[in-house]
């Protein structure tokens, strides 16, 4: 990795004659960047969470002094891939990848290796390359059993932390399962999760897969994209529940994939009620929150998406300076060529009696935002 010798030496001087102006934010002083220029690589604006991202991302690194640039590609890979190339051309010091498709970007990875550059990789792991130097996320396996947790508690099956209810009821309830997308490496860490929860509810009877669509390559949505989810679970209620049966709960993995699968219900006739299922997400966005509130999505996972800018810009700045790189984990993101060092977050299971503490109260969505 690259030791920047004569920068470290020139922002440790700025840091001794300005300290006390200096203030601690995000690991780091304030100004030590010296306008050393970060590259910030998002996969879309079409989600409001990777917006946010990019915005706490591009903030965090700009308190420090450096210079920032962020770009969004519109979940087109070969966007990205010029994106990044022009970022190195323009002498970034460190990049921050949030990929489309983790396996897509070996030959610009080995560039920014080439040119000693530092890679991040922000929430979705960079796969197949041994150019990838440290991976900023959550405990992603995690998310999958609050996902399964989340679905089980909404059945009156277990508590939101899994522990069994005591007279639960016996079912069985149909359950349909969603996935993310096959080229994003967390989809498989989501869903195992999930189904690490759900299987034995399902091996016992209480739960029942209508559909019979058990595999993640079954249930996968390309891209997470609502419309997708919306088409298949369009699919499914007229392939299965089409007399009068009813499909009690569905996990998704994501609150975009959430909506579509309640665009589905409404347009085949579901109401909300005691007969509405229970539907799972995550990412807590605006529009589910609100949903979760009306009684239409029962969960979402919160990921605080601004400790996880915090804690990306943190590494960034270690890694170019050639400094120590906290991380908290060494064995879980294997990428097929290596484990990749990584620092996960604590994620948090959000229902309707929880969205003030959890949401307004961290000032992550006003009142307003959420009851307005």
């Amino acid at each position: 990795m690259k030791k920047r010798a004569v920068l470290s030496l020139i922002a440790a001087g700025a840091m001794v004659a300005s300290l006390a102006a200096c203030s601690s934010d995000s690991g780091g002083e304030s100004g030590s960047g010296d306008g050393a220029l970060i590259g910030v690589a998002m996969p879309t604006k079409s989600s409001e969470r990777w917006i946010a991202d990019g915005k706490a991302v591009k903030k965090a690194l700009e308190d420090q002094g450096y210079k920032v640039d962020l770009q969004y590609a519109e979940d087109d890979i070969p966007t990205q891939v010029n994106q990044i190339e022009n970022m190195i051309t323009k002498g970034a010091e460190a990049l921050i990848i949030a990929s489309i498709d983790g396996t897509t970007l070996t030959n610009i990875l080995q560039d920014a290796a080439d040119a000693e550059i530092p890679v991040i990789a922000y929430d979705r792991l960079l796969m197949d390359t041994e150019n990838v130097d440290y991976y900023a996320t959550f405990d992603n396996k995690l998310v999958g059993n609050q996902q399964g947790w989340s679905v089980l508690h909404g059945l009156g099956l277990t508590e939101l932390d899994g522990t069994p209810i005591e007279g639960a009821p016996a079912g069985p309830f149909n359950i349909e399962l969603f996935a993310g997308s096959l080229d994003d490496n967390n989809a498989f860490f989501f869903f195992d999760g999930a189904m690490e929860v759900l299987q034995p509810f399902i091996d016992n009877g209480t739960l029942v897969v209508g559909s019979g669509q058990t595999t993640i390559e079954q249930a996968a949505t390309l891209r997470w994209d609502g419309e997708t989810a919306q088409s298949r679970m369009e699919d499914l209620l007229t392939a299965n529940y089409s007399d009068d049966t009813k499909v009690n709960a569905v996990l998704s993995p994501y609150d975009g994939i959430s909506r579509g699968i309640i665009g589905a219900l409404t347009d085949a006739g579901y109401t909300k009620g005691d007969a509405w299922p229970v539907i799972s997400g995550q990412d807590a966005e605006i529009d589910s929150v609100k949903a979760i509130n009306e009684d239409e999505q029962y969960a979402t996972i919160f990921k605080d998406t601004r400790e996880l800018a915090k804690k990306a810009a943190t590494m960034a700045i270690a890694a170019l300076n050639g400094d120590e790189v906290e991380v908290n984990d060494e064995s879980t993101y294997n990428n097929n060529v290596k484990d990749v060092p990584s620092y996960l977050l604590q994620p948090e299971t959000v229902v309707k009696d929880n969205i003030k503490e959890a949401l307004i109260d961290t000032g992550y969505w006003t009142e307003k935002e959420v009851n307005g």
